[in-house]
């Protein structure tokens, strides 16, 4: 990415933006609303799993269904993760979110039920390594993890592959809910892995504006993709560059242009709305 007065006004851009959009008021309307509304860590931990993974599609209909599923966990999903008789399934026979199914779903739990029992959080999985220097490294570990346990060539479809590629959106996007902290009250900040190390969660709307600001110079949305908007976020802010994901997401998400901002120069003339 270039340096200068380019870059100074996207940097500007990108930190008003990130302001704008970090707040209380996101939460309502979006996933993380879901483990919001816990107070024990690892209930929090689980709904924001769960959230995540079913986060594609119309962000409305993704937290009615996280809702429904918890509450056919009976609003304790550490107490029903952990519940060793598997009679408990039956309340969730018959979910489905998109191609997210029952089976898909017990198949999930059954993975954080043997996690919390061996490693009591998934935060050590996910923790890197000393010679690593992203969390793509734990994103590997977590899915070896799960596959241990039975599953459908269906159901793996629902965790990344990053062998052949996989942009891991969602489960970058859990990971920053549980690894990030400021002062703003959105994402938790409960794990203690470096900000710094994150990866930005990556989709088609947050992909389409990262092109017009030239942070993707890569067509598709994939690892490739993934790993160069983080090393270009990185240079605007090398502790916490994932915070720019509310910044590349809301600014996505744009319709009536309510965020005016304060910054101008190169970006007055209503770039990502062209």
């Amino acid at each position: 990415m270039e340096n200068g007065n380019d870059f100074h006004a996207l940097k500007i851009f990108l930190d008003d933006a990130t302001d704008f959009f970090n707040c209380p008021d996101f939460i309502p309307e979006d996933p993380i609303s879901i483990p919001h509304r816990y107070e024990l860590r690892e209930d929090i931990e689980i709904s924001a799993f769960l959230a995540a993974i079913m986060a594609w599609g119309n962000r409305k209909t993704i937290i009615t269904k996280a809702w429904e599923l918890l509450e056919r966990m009976g609003h304790q999903p550490f107490k029903f993760v952990m519940d060793d008789n598997p009679q408990k399934y039956k309340f969730i026979e018959g979910f489905k979110h998109r191609t997210l199914n029952e089976e898909d779903i017990i198949f999930l739990l059954e993975g954080l039920h043997f996690i919390y029992k061996e490693y009591k959080s998934p935060e050590k999985l996910f923790k890197p390594q000393q010679n690593e220097t992203d969390t793509s490294g734990g994103i590997r570990r977590f899915v070896d993890f799960m596959l241990e346990i039975p599953h459908s060539k269906r159901s793996i479809k629902h965790l990344p592959n990053l062998d052949k590629g996989s942009a891991a959106k969602r489960i970058n996007l859990f990971l920053r809910w549980m690894v990030r902290k400021d002062d703003k009250g959105v994402d938790f900040g409960l794990w203690n892995i470096p900000a710094s190390k994150l990866l930005c969660p990556l989709d088609v709307h947050s992909g389409h504006t990262a092109r017009k600001l030239g942070l993707i110079t890569r067509t598709q949305n994939d690892l490739k993709a993934v790993i160069e908007l983080t090393s270009h976020l990185r240079e605007l802010d090398a502790n916490d560059p994932i915070k720019y994901d509310f910044a590349l997401f809301g600014l996505s998400m744009q319709k009536n242009h309510c965020f005016i901002p304060p910054s101008v120069g190169l970006f007055e003339n209503g770039l990502l709305w062209n």
